[in-house]
C-alpha cells in the first residue's frame, strides 16, 4: 500500500494546484512556475493570487520551522535552505535574517533584523548581540538575500560576517553559518570555507 504523500508525487504542478485551488484558479494564475504562486502578496502583479496560496505557503513555512525546532539544525541543512527560500521568495529588497538556536542547535526563533533597499541593507552588530541575548541563543545562523540574483558573497558580506562573529564571540554565541539567497540559489559561507 502506498503512502498518502506518494499518491501526489507523480502529479504535475497543475494537477496539484487544481486539487488545492480548483481548475479555474489554476488556469488563471499558473504560468509554468510555482514560484509566482507562493511569493508574498503586496505588489500589483500578485494582487490576483488567492488567499489559499498564501495560506499554503505559510503552512509550509511553519512546518519547516517545526522541523528545525524539533531537530538539530545541523542535521537538517535541506530544511534550513527550504525555510530560507520560502522566507525570501519574491522579496524585492534586501533583508537580513537571524535564526537563533539553543545549545543543541534547535531553532528558538527566526527574525528579520534589518530591511534595506534593492541593493543593500545596514546591519548593526550591537543590535544583533542584543537580540541574541534577549532570546538566550547559544548559536546563530545568518542569512540575507540578493534581489539581483547573484549568490556570490561580496567583500562587504564577508567583512560583516567577520564583525558579527567577533562581536557575538564576546557573549559566547557561535556563528554557525551565513547563507545568501538569490532566487532558488542558496550559498553557505561555511560550505565555501568563508566562516
Amino acid at each position: 500500500m502506498s503512502s498518502p504523500s506518494s499518491l501526489y508525487a507523480n502529479l504535475s504542478d497543475t494537477e496539484l494546484l487544481t486539487k488545492l485551488i480548483g481548475v479555474r484558479q489554476t488556469q488563471k494564475l499558473y504560468r509554468g512556475s510555482l514560484g509566482a504562486m507562493f511569493t508574498p502578496v503586496g505588489t500589483d502583479h500578485h494582487s490576483e493570487l488567492p488567499e489559499l496560496c498564501m495560506v499554503a505557503r505559510e503552512l509550509v513555512k511553519r512546518w519547516l520551522d517545526e522541523e528545525l525546532r524539533r531537530d538539530c539544525v545541523l542535521n537538517s541543512p535541506a530544511a534550513v535552505r527550504d525555510c530560507l527560500r520560502l522566507h525570501f521568495a519574491g522579496r524585492e529588497y534586501e533583508s537580513f535574517v537571524a535564526m537563533f538556536l539553543d545549545a543543541q542547535h534547535r531553532l528558538i526563533e527566526t527574525h528579520e533584523l534589518f530591511r534595506g533597499t534593492l541593493t543593500q541593507t545596514s546591519v548593526y552588530p550591537r543590535e544583533v548581540v542584543k537580540e541574541s541575548l534577549r532570546v538566550n541563543a547559544a548559536a546563530v545562523i545568518f542569512s540575507h538575500n540578493h534581489p539581483s540574483g547573484v549568490t556570490e558573497p561580496s567583500q562587504a558580506d564577508q567583512q560583516l560576517t567577520t564583525a558579527l562573529k567577533q562581536a557575538l564571540a564576546l557573549v559566547d554565541v557561535r556563528v554557525l553559518d551565513h547563507f545568501i539567497v538569490a532566487g532558488s540559489g542558496v550559498v553557505s559561507f561555511a560550505e565555501k570555507g568563508l566562516l
